[in-house]
């Protein structure tokens, strides 16, 4: 049992408990057992914070069943082995090795003596940013329903929208609250400290902790943090731009709304297609141009150690610095006066490829077992499958079994990334003792 496989394993056992939670009696609304595929596609979309639903959660399940929903969403947010680790602190369990370098990995920190303080600080800013949302949007909900129901569509969403996994209680997602500033601002503020990575959150705070003492050491960010707050910006106002563009004279999105709103529209989207899943417009009605700026966006991602998916903005950034280097004639790849080592490009590379073959094999099988429905539709949701975003132009009711499956493999392999599910099938790679000559060839 590598770390690779126990984080891989424990995905699979946290996935198969919540489908048999979830296909109770005592979790559906009709009081009648669920199928197991539905059951499975739910539990899997939850635990993988993706998002997409072949069923209504608002209406499928009744409080049990949301609530188990809303469960795997927080593990599956947190991660396997941070969930874990905090179920044995509050039993006081010690840690074995084996356990801390499984952290270790899972977390993709240096060091495994930091691995049980880090994840101590993840549950607490995670409770914390989580209350203040439910704080948020209790009151707007409370426009609609009575104090009960209005606090655990505000806990459901808060939830929903930190961990990235943008399950909804209502039938159109957000539609309805389209025109609200405080749901629109609120989720996507918490989308982005979710997705944006807990290390980066935590040297923020360290940051602001060191201002308010007014201490006179000097404070240094990682180049983590530099690469991936740069990085989330860029794509922000990218994304925000693009789809405004693209959608602006579309009256089946926004383009009924006044200039104000149109640009808020853009920004929830920009944020939501980055591994979030909430809409407040219909997808189903986006041109092709929109479309595929949004399909972009779902294939890049979050940040790495946050609650989204994706290649990662690290991931991105560094082959564009790579692409930069090459067009200069450079021998080596800089980030902020930092060298990149030769071990993390080719990270970079493995991750690009892996998920590049992961969306070509499930698109190619999807259109095996959907040949009815557009290509555009089926590439939109493998994109979202495998970048656990949610997000869908509304067909994925629509999925047969078979189809439902092959959504069910690419949205596992999304979460736990795909050079840890190479290395749990194939075991830790063994360092090679001979080196071979070095000889060119054409590239390009």
């Amino acid at each position: 049992m590598t770390p690779a496989r126990t984080i891989c394993l424990g995905f699979v056992a946290v996935i198969l408990a919540g489908a048999i939670l979830l296909m109770l009696p005592i979790s559906t609304s009709d009081s009648n057992w669920g199928n197991f595929i539905t059951a499975l596609f739910m539990s899997t979309s939850a635990v993988c914070v993706t998002g997409l639903a072949v069923v209504d959660p608002g209406t499928f399940y009744n409080f049990t069943g949301q609530a188990v929903l809303l469960l795997l969403c927080q593990i599956g947010g947190l991660g396997y082995m941070t969930a874990t680790t905090f179920l044995l602190l509050l039993i006081g369990r010690k840690f074995s090795l084996r356990e801390k370098v499984t952290l270790q990995q899972s977390l993709d920190i240096s060091g495994i003596r930091s691995g049980v303080p880090l994840v101590k600080s993840i549950i607490v800013t995670t409770i914390l940013l989580e209350v203040i949302g439910v704080f948020l949007m209790t009151p707007e909900f409370e426009k609609s329903f009575d104090l009960g129901r209005s606090l655990w569509c505000a806990t459901f969403h808060s939830v929903s929208a930190f961990n990235n996994a943008g399950f909804s209680l209502f039938p159109n997602n957000l539609i309805n609250y389209v025109h609200s500033p405080i749901i629109n601002f609120t989720v996507t503020g918490l989308i982005i400290l979710g997705g944006i990575g807990y290390q980066v959150i935590l040297e923020v705070y360290l940051w602001l902790r060191m201002k308010i003492r007014r201490s006179q050491d000097r404070f240094s960010f990682s180049l983590n943090f530099k690469v991936a707050t740069s990085t989330t910006v860029v794509l922000l106002l990218l994304g925000t731009l693009g789809i405004l563009l693209t959608e602006l004279n579309n009256p089946k999105t926004i383009g009924e709304f006044s200039a104000t709103e149109k640009l808020m529209v853009a920004w929830f989207q920009s944020v939501t297609a980055r591994t979030a899943g909430f809409n407040t417009i219909d997808y189903s009605g986006m041109t092709l141009a929109g479309l595929f700026v949004t399909i972009i966006l779902m294939f890049i991602g979050a940040s790495p150690s946050g609650t989204g998916g994706g290649i990662k903005t690290t991931t991105l950034r560094v082959l564009t610095n790579c692409t930069h280097a090459a067009l200069q004639g450079e021998d080596d790849v800089h980030l902020y006066n930092r060298q990149i080592s030769s071990v993390l490009i080719l990270k970079a590379v493995g991750v690009i490829i892996g998920s590049m073959l992961t969306v070509m094999v499930s698109t190619t099988l999807l259109l095996v077992t959907e040949p009815k429905i557009d290509f555009v539709k089926i590439l939109f949701e493998s994109v979202s499958a495998f970048g656990t975003v949610g997000l869908s132009t509304g067909i994925t009711a629509q999925v047969s079994a078979l189809g439902q499956i092959v959504l069910i493999l690419t949205m596992y392999t999304g979460r736990v990334g795909v050079l840890l599910l190479i290395g749990a099938i194939f075991g830790d790679s063994r360092r090679k003792l001979v080196k071979y000559p070095e000889e060119t060839l054409l590239v390009g």
